[in-house]
């Protein structure tokens, strides 16, 4: 009955898994182009999207590689671009057993990504590292697998095709935080500004300048200590009561 219990969240997180998965696949080839004019093999493209999962930070990687920067360039480059995710380790901290295994942890640490962390985050109660797992198995293989077939396949396949297996991301982010904001009118005022910020960040001249992962590090620090400020939880709780 134990073991029932334990694989029925395993089982949730290989399900909600698969969506994500496959939007990362999309993105992961065409990441695979920019990895393969940077001259890596595909193994080398495999093991770094199994080590570093983020698009935008892999991207910056790629670059780099390609321009010729030393190791040094590339790990500050990779570190500010992937900033973002020291916020989302932040708040996932919170959400842990006090009691649980450091090694749970690191492993929470280092499969972190924007679609992980809004499926588990939106989960009530304390972080079930037997769903993270599930998830994980199903996401972050086909984002490895994604990399290197786009490093063997280069071009072979029209920009449009790759561009429109990328919207799969989108609709999965929109699954992930929609039902949030319909349950609560602080959340969806939150996803409202955040989309009205963004717009303006990437309009304006004198703030387009800003890289998209301190952008994302801003608006998010920001918009989460106004809401904090204005709609404290314990005041929610009790409205709700």
């Amino acid at each position: 009955m134990n073991s029932n219990s334990k694989s029925t969240p395993y089982r949730e997180g290989l399900r909600d898994g698969v969506p994500i998965g496959l939007g990362y696949f999309a993105v992961a080839f065409s990441l695979g182009i920019a990895a393969r004019g940077a001259g890596l093999s595909a193994l080398q493209g495999f093991i770094a999207s199994t080590l570093c999962i983020a698009s935008a930070g892999e991207y910056a990687l790629f670059s780099l590689i390609g321009a010729g920067a030393t190791l040094l360039e590339i790990a500050l480059v990779t570190l500010i671009t992937n900033a973002r995710y020291l916020l989302m380790s932040a708040a996932l901290s919170q959400r842990i057993r006090p009691e649980m295994p450091n090694v749970h942890r690191f492993l929470f640490g280092a499969a972190i990504t924007d679609e992980l962390f809004g499926i588990n985050i939106a989960r009530p109660g304390y972080l079930d590292p037997v769903y993270y797992y599930g998830a994980i198995t199903t996401s972050v293989p086909l984002w490895a697998v994604g990399t290197a077939l786009g490093i063997m396949m280069g071009n072979l396949l029209p920009g449009r095709i790759v561009s429109a297996l990328s919207v799969a991301l989108y609709g999965m982010f929109l699954a992930i935080f929609v039902p949030a904001a319909k349950g609560d009118r602080v959340v969806a005022a939150c996803v409202v500004l955040s989309f009205g910020l963004s717009w303006l960040f990437r309009t304006l001249p004198a703030l387009a300048v800003i890289s998209e992962g301190n952008r994302t590090i801003l608006l998010t620090v920001a918009i989460s200590v106004l809401a904090a400020l204005l709609f404290p939880a314990r005041e929610m709780e009790a409205d709700n009561g």
